[in-house]
């Protein structure tokens, strides 16, 4: 009897042992959690700076606002992404010719317009046949790059574009938007600029435009888009005077985004509640031009000694921080160091004001009369800094300029409002500051090759034939490694020459809501580059029951 009750007392134990063991399976195999989730749904409303002129891919350059909604609203071939690469759009792929003559682009067969009509290669043609038009009211620079290019319609969906001779960088030019041919193909190209498209435009974009005025833009999911759809269901920016005015309106409510928070006012959006900050490096480059042709009132910048010491007297990393507050990379050359082409084996200048003395000095500038300011022959060695009137600009410009009177070197700031470009293009100008966009592929041609002194961007007549023979050589170079070889000679030579002042890389700053969210800020080509991933951004989320397996309480 006794054994027969401890088997029952066995049998219940192990019963037991075994209920409990399976409840602690299941513990340690099902675990229901609550999780926060992005919905569709939300409206981001942003301030910019400035008003709408022409929403127009092909007039869009001159207007940072223009760009930032057409970035939203018009798609084109290519596309870049945030390591710079170009990748397909509304070209699903292309091939390349051998001789790098040929590129054949094979079109997304999917795409509508935002008003329902088929996207076709007859688009493609129309687009890129206004940019060749003689009367093409754009930039030139544009135009230049499109004109030398034959284009053809294989079918409805292959375009070929062929090139008289290799052109490295025209992969470049392929992003720029397309137009829809069956609503401006009537419209005779010097009437674009008048065009009411360019208020109420149609594009093949993320967005498409709602309602514009003079005080905001609102835009819309397009539902005809091909990619990715937007969680946002609404994107308004809203158009202010003064970036003080935008830090305003958010800190009232009025807006969750900031499209720039300029160097002057990046201390006090530090403070404000909420407002998450991004930086991001952009393909530009300030620097200081100086006229190697003025040979009536400033001959000593022909002089390589004078321009070394000029740099040398420069502290840029202070400059960057007092004028700036750091939002700048000090510049070492003219091709962006994250490039391919970048020569990191160039020599560096480094702020050596001994070295700037001891340069003027071996070249017979020297203060004779004690008055703080170098001179030779009776020639003070003074000249005029030109700069826009944008604060940060002025405040460089000054920096600049103290630090130069302190070896000697008298500098007077002129504040160019209005006409700086005309004053480059015509070289009336001994000194200028200025920022340039470098763009993706870096070939450096348009800048400083010896045919556009006059034509182009080599605004300081830097002549030198062995650099321009190289910047040919390269543009002829379908051979990436080899292309980096002339670029690196190239490099050297510029570098001995010196023959601009490159002072650094600007950084774009941007504020957005913290309650935004999944707001990524990559490498900029241009500040409407910010909203790359703007699909993925949301506002709206809900909480949904998950059930987690393998995982013990």
């Amino acid at each position: 009897m006794g054994q027969h009750i401890r088997w029952q007392a066995i049998i219940t134990l192990t019963g037991i042992a075994m209920t409990i063991a399976f409840l602690s399976f299941l513990s340690f195999s099902r675990r229901t959690i609550t999780i926060v989730v992005p919905e569709v749904g939300g409206k981001y409303t942003e301030g910019l700076v400035g008003t709408p002129q022409f929403i127009n891919p092909l007039l869009a350059q001159a207007n940072q606002v223009d760009q930032d909604l057409v970035a939203l609203i018009f798609s084109g071939l290519t596309r870049t992404d945030g390591q710079g690469q170009l990748v397909p759009d509304l070209a699903k792929r292309w091939q390349v010719s051998e001789d790098g003559l040929g590129y054949d682009f094979y079109l997304r067969q999917d795409v509508l317009w935002q008003d329902g009509q088929p996207f076709t290669a007859d688009d493609v043609l129309f687009t890129i046949s206004l940019i060749q038009n003689a009367d093409f009211p754009g930039i030139p620079q544009l135009a230049t790059a499109w004109r030398a290019v034959k284009v053809e319609k294989v079918d409805n969906y292959t375009v070929h574009f062929a090139l008289s001779e290799p052109f490295p960088s025209f992969m470049d030019f392929t992003t720029i938007g397309l137009l829809p041919a069956h609503i401006l193909r009537d419209t005779p190209v010097e009437h674009l600029l008048y065009h009411p498209f360019n208020l109420q435009p149609i594009g093949t974009g993320l967005f498409k435009l709602d309602t514009v005025n003079v005080e905001f833009a609102r835009l819309l999911p397009n539902p005809f888009y091909y990619g990715t759809k937007p969680k946002l269901t609404q994107v308004e920016f809203r158009f202010y005077q003064t970036y003080p005015q935008i830090i305003a309106a958010y800190q009232k409510g009025e807006i969750l985004g900031i499209n720039y928070i300029p160097p002057e006012a990046l201390s006090q959006a530090t403070t404000v509640e909420n407002l998450n900050l991004y930086h991001a490096r952009l393909s530009n480059i300030a620097l200081i031009y100086l006229n190697l042709r003025d040979e009536a009132n400033a001959p000593f910048l022909q002089e390589l000694e004078v321009r070394q010491a000029l740099l040398s007297a420069l502290d840029r990393p202070t400059l960057l921080d007092r004028t700036l507050h750091g939002q700048g990379l000090v510049a070492n050359g003219v091709i962006l160091p994250w490039s391919w082409a970048y020569n990191p084996a160039q020599p560096t200048v480094n702020f050596d004001q001994a070295r700037a003395t001891h340069l003027l000095t071996r070249v017979g500038w020297v203060d004779n009369n004690g008055d703080g300011i170098l001179d030779r022959s009776g020639q003070p060695l003074e000249f005029t800094l030109l700069s826009n009137n944008e604060p940060a600009k002025i405040k460089i410009a000054n920096f600049i300029s103290q630090q130069w009177r302190q070896v000697g070197i008298s500098t007077t700031v002129e504040i160019v409002p209005t006409g700086l470009n005309e004053r480059l293009q015509n070289h009336t100008f001994q000194a200028a500051l200025v920022e340039l966009h470098l763009g993706g592929d870096p070939d450096p041609y348009p800048l400083w090759h010896t045919s556009q002194i006059d034509s182009g961007q080599n605004y300081g007549g830097w002549n030198n034939r062995r650099a321009s023979t190289l910047l040919e050589q390269a543009r002829m170079t379908v051979n990436q490694g080899q292309r980096n070889d002339r670029y690196f000679s190239f490099q050297r030579i510029f570098a001995e020459e010196m023959p601009v002042l490159a002072i650094y890389y600007p950084v774009h700053s941007y504020g957005v809501h913290q309650e935004v969210q999944e707001v990524q800020i990559s490498p900029l080509l241009n500040p409407a580059d910010r909203f790359r991933n703007i699909a993925a951004w949301y506002i709206v989320t809900s909480r949904v029951i998950h059930k987690e397996v393998g995982v013990k309480r």
